[in-house]
Order: structure tokens, then C-alpha cells, then sequence
């Protein structure tokens, strides 16, 4: 089969003929459906000389993935051929205490382990067949389209653990500040609206993100302008957000972020967008907290699915081609996407 591989860093992928995978015991063998090309998969390429990360080359990238279940290892009794499932695509090493919790994006052995997950270091979902280590990584997606859903793995999933961790401030009268409405703010902005009683504030350059803001239930969107922070501030009455989930992370957005907050608020950088941030007493309103997240926990997935199943969070995807991902990547380092873009194998 052809897959989508990194084969050298600073160097854009490549489609390979590579050996269709076969599932040992407690293995599974997915056929792709769907898989999301994600920005962080830009700095996989572009940003890391050899040797900094502790990937072997070449693997195939996607680490949004959903499809459906094409042969099964001894000992898997759980999931059955033709089953449509999604990938959770943080592996852990499945022993350790946040392992047990389901919280595998926070393995306590990650060092030890050969690649962070699914496109991160093992093979990811960007070929028609993808051989997915440990039957407890495949979460049932029921009837949802496996195309939509795939995103959810990890753009839905990401911001669902930030906006989880921080529910307890978002009662009534609170407020939520999305910074970025493009593949990450999107979903953030129907999870808050699903989720909490905060009202949303949607901030984002494009005027096309923030009509389509709007269309989700965003209750204000602020152009992302040298006006942003007072506007922000108006619209909390001088109160300053609850959250600011700022899903851009540049220098100017974690400053904005940090501008609008309230005293004991949270400021979580879910955006890899390469920005700093100086930290002093006053930087900040007090007890503000400022910290960054990684992906999400298995159960929480299973939590993100259900919503979707619910009508309560919808990916807006575009859809390319396998021979036509590098027109997706070309698309997403140029921002011109709406929503996420989704690679059919």
C-alpha cells in the first residue's frame, strides 16, 4: 500500500509503497476512513533538526484517525472486523498510574517508550491500513461518520481536556474566551457552549472564522485587533474571562490571553504556535493560572464522542485526497482552511 511518510526532518513527506500491515496478538488493523492533518504535523517537519526527538524514521504520519476494523490479533475479543472505531493516538505504556487512569497523553514511561503515538514516531493513519498496537486504543464510534469524527480524536479531544479541567469557573455569568476560531477554536467554542454556562467570546483575524464562530453559538466574536482587549473587557464588564483558551499560541495571543483574564482564571495555550510568554508578579492578575496541555485522556474521549453523537459538536472538515495532502499541509501552513482538513485514504 502507499502511506504518507516522514523520511528526513526539515523535509516535507513523502508517499512510499510500504508492506500491508498484519496484526500480531492484541493488535488490531484498521482501514482508514479518515485522517486529520493537524499543524503540529507542520513542526514535525519543518521544526526539529536529528536528534531532537526521539523518532525513528521513516513513519507514517496522521494522528487523527477513524475507521473501521479490518482484522483482529489473537487474544482480541473485543472489537470485530467491519466495526467502525476511532484511534485514541496518545500511547502510553498502558501500566503506570496516569496509564491506569486513562490519562495515557501523561504516561509516567513516555521516555522509555519508541514514539509518542500514532503519527508521532509509529505509524499513523495516512495509508489505507493502519496497525493500531493495543486493542484499548480503539474507542466505538457507533454511527457517527468516521470522516467528522476523526478530527475529534485530537482537535476535538484537546480542547475537551483543557475546558474539563477548568469546568468549575465557568458558571453562570462567567466567561470563556476562545482565541483562534480556525481547526482547534471551532470545536473549543461548541464545547464550551455543550459543556458549562459561560458565555463565549470568539476572537480571531478572519472575518470567515469569526461568521463561522457565530453559526456555532459563539455569543460575541471580537476582531483579533489592537482593540481586542478593551473590547473583551467590555463585554465581561471589566471583570476579565474565567478561561482564555488561547488555541493560536504566538506571542501576541498569549499576551492577549493573559491581558483579558481575572484574577483566579485560567490561561491554558492549547495553540503551538511557538510563543513566549514573561512571567513576573505582575503579569498576570493574581492566582491566575497560565499553563499549557497535551492532548486529552482515553475516557475523555469516549466523552467527546458521545457529544458528537449528540448533535452537541460537529468537526467542519474539507477533504482531500491521500495524493493530495500536500496541498492539505500547503493549505494549513498558509491558513486558508476552514475547519480542519481531513485526508481519505
Amino acid at each position: 500500500m502507499r502511506a504518507l511518510q516522514l523520511t528526513a526532518w526539515k523535509s516535507p513527506p513523502a508517499l512510499r509503497e510500504v508492506p500491508d500491515p498484519e496484526p500480531g496478538p492484541g493488535q488490531v488493523v484498521v482501514r482508514i476512513a479518515a485522517a486529520g492533518a493537524c499543524h503540529s504535523d507542520l513542526h514535525l517537519m519543518h521544526d526539529f533538526d536529528a536528534g531532537l526527538l526521539p523518532f525513528a524514521l521513516p513513519f507514517t504520519l496522521g494522528h487523527e484517525n477513524a475507521g473501521f476494523v479490518e482484522a483482529v490479533g489473537a487474544g482480541v475479543d473485543h472489537v470485530s472486523p467491519g466495526e467502525p472505531v476511532a484511534v485514541y493516538g496518545a500511547w502510553g505504556c498502558g501500566r503506570c498510574h496516569r496509564c491506569h487512569l486513562g490519562a495515557e497523553n501523561y504516561c509516567q514511561r513516555a521516555a522509555e517508550l519508541d514514539g509518542a503515538g500514532a503519527g508521532l514516531g509509529c505509524d499513523g493513519g495516512m495509508a489505507p491500513l493502519m496497525l493500531v498496537p493495543q486493542a484499548r486504543w480503539l474507542v466505538p464510534l457507533g454511527d457517527l461518520d468516521p470522516v467528522e469524527a476523526a478530527p475529534l480524536t485530537d482537535a476535538g479531544l484537546t480542547p475537551y481536556h483543557a475546558i474539563k479541567r477548568s469546568l468549575h469557573l465557568l458558571h453562570g455569568g462567567s466567561t470563556g474566551v476562545v482565541i483562534g476560531a480556525g481547526g482547534l477554536g471551532h470545536l473549543a467554542i461548541q464545547i464550551l457552549k455543550a459543556t458549562s454556562a459561560a458565555t463565549v467570546v470568539a476572537v480571531d483575524t478572519k472575518p470567515e472564522a469569526l461568521e463561522l464562530a457565530t453559526a456555532l453559538g459563539a455569543d460575541h466574536v471580537v476582531a483579533s485587533d489592537d482593540d481586542a482587549a478593551s473590547t473583551i473587557r467590555d463585554i465581561t464588564r471589566n471583570q476579565g474571562a474565567d478561561l482564555v483558551l488561547d488555541c493560536v499560541g504566538v506571542d501576541s495571543t498569549i499576551a492577549l490571553a493573559a491581558q483579558v483574564s481575572r484574577p483566579l482564571g485560567h490561561v491554558t495555550v492549547v495553540g503551538l504556535g511557538g510563543g513566549t510568554f514573561g512571567f513576573s508578579f505582575f503579569s498576570l492578575p493574581y492566582e491566575a493560572s497560565l499553563a499549557t496541555t497535551y492532548w486529552g485522556t482515553l475516557p475523555e474521549l469516549s466523552e467527546v464522542l458521545d457529544l458528537a453523537r449528540r448533535g452537541l459538536v460537529k468537526a467542519h472538515v474539507q477533504r482531500f485526497g491521500l495524493d493530495a495532502a500536500g496541498d492539505a499541509y500547503d493549505a494549513l501552513a498558509a491558513g486558508t482552511l476552514e475547519g480542519r482538513a481531513v485526508i481519505v485514504p
